[in-house]
């Protein structure tokens, strides 16, 4: 289950950098600021989901080999700058809805574990309305 989550983060973490280089556009200078600080977080996640793996006695698996199969969320790309930030939000919404599904079925057994899934889940559910923030702001601009 953790290294399902350590393959979700760097899919993001990989896709988030992608859209840093090449977002353009009316408003790509902020968006670009938010795909930066966010593929820095989950970067973040990452390593410490990482962590929480061997510290549990198992191996992180950063095979790229496989890594989008272990990922719960897809390496899609959007062509502009509002598909970006909404295939970057679409991800947020299911790394949400893996991390509650995770917290929930660790109930009480760990402790530690399902207390490091909650600190990232809030983190995702601050990426999501970041990213429904922007949506809404590039809505009325036409974007490249």
């Amino acid at each position: 289950m953790l290294n399902e989550a350590l393959a979700t983060e760097l899919v993001c973490v990989l896709r988030y950098r992608h859209d840093y280089f090449v977002a353009r556009g009316l408003k790509a200078k902020v968006a670009a600021e938010e795909f930066l600080e966010h593929a820095g977080q989950e970067l973040e996640h990452a390593d410490a989901i990482a962590e929480r793996i061997v510290q549990l006695g198992g191996e992180p698996n950063f095979n790229p080999a496989g890594l989008i199969e272990r990922s719960h969320s897809e390496y899609r790309l959007g062509s502009n700058l509002q598909e970006m930030i909404r295939e970057n939000l679409v991800a947020e919404r299911i790394a949400i809805d893996s991390y509650r599904q995770m917290v929930q079925y660790l109930g009480n057994d760990d402790p530690t574990t399902r207390r490091m899934l909650e600190g990232i889940l809030a983190t995702e559910e601050e990426h999501a309305d970041d990213l429904a923030d922007l949506l809404q702001d590039s809505a009325g601009s036409t974007v490249n």
